[in-house]
């Protein structure tokens, strides 16, 4: 399965990368098998991909795992995809909207326009572990520190819901439109974050939820008291040894 030149394959399908859609293209292999190896992949995992592409990650993941699915918003790569890579599973669609199969592992390079409420809704699915590319403005916050600028629903969600470790990279990906930045093109702020090892059970982080939802100003003293007086929200207590990870230069 070995790739065209990414700009040949988007000249042919007509697509230039769309700024209103987050979309950017990862388009090195060495930073695919890096992705993988952090995401630890065992034979028998069935690994959700969103946002695919060119299908770089989808490539090297499928021969990897028992089962690829991959969402693609973008019907031209989606059908480009279904004939590139025959053994994933393509699904055309929104992956906000569209339903997800069961699966063991995500493993994606998000588009950035819904980093946001695609983490979101991956926190409130059952999964085992997931390796997600994001800008690094974006995952500083999941691992920010109360009282810090950065500190927001977004790191008390990750902290009660998963153990967060997180990479910074740069070079992850390049936009290939025509014009862009040469500093954009050179080095994106890009950060690999491996979530694994749900803490809270998921009808419990789905309470949460709730919670946050109607008192949005409280991130923070909910958080301490998750911390300190769990039972007083109705939330387990979180085990040993899973306190919030600092953010870890690679």
């Amino acid at each position: 399965m070995a790739m065209e030149d990414p700009r040949d394959v988007l000249r042919e399908l007509g697509i230039r990368p769309s700024k209103s859609r987050g979309q950017h293209f990862l388009v090195d292999a060495r930073v695919a098998h890096r992705a993988l190896g952090y995401a630890d992949l065992h034979a028998s995992d069935v690994v959700l991909e969103i946002g695919p592409g060119l299908g770089v990650l989808t490539r090297e993941l499928v021969p990897r795992v028992k089962r690829v699915v991959a969402i693609e918003s973008d019907r031209r790569l989606a059908e480009y995809l279904r004939r590139a890579i025959p053994d994933a599973e393509i699904i055309h669609g929104d992956a906000l909207k569209v339903d997800w199969p069961d699966f063991d592992v995500m493993v994606s390079n998000l588009p950035y326009q819904i980093s946001s409420p695609l983490t979101f809704r991956l926190l409130s699915t059952p999964f085992d572990r997931a390796v997600l590319m994001y800008q690094w403005e974006f995952a500083k916050r999941m691992v920010a520190a109360p009282g810090t600028a950065d500190y927001s629903r977004l790191s008390v969600g990750v902290y009660v819901r998963a153990a967060c470790r997180m990479r910074c990279q740069h070079g992850l990906c390049r936009p290939l439109a025509r014009g862009a930045a040469r500093a954009a093109d050179t080095a994106l702020g890009a950060a690999l974050a491996r979530l694994a090892f749900p803490i809270l059970p998921l009808h419990t982080f789905n309470r949460y939820e709730q919670h946050i939802r109607i008192v949005p100003s409280s991130g923070q003293r909910l958080k301490l008291a998750i911390c300190q007086h769990p039972r007083g929200l109705g939330f387990a207590s979180r085990p040993p040894g899973h306190a919030a990870p600092p953010a870890v230069a690679g």
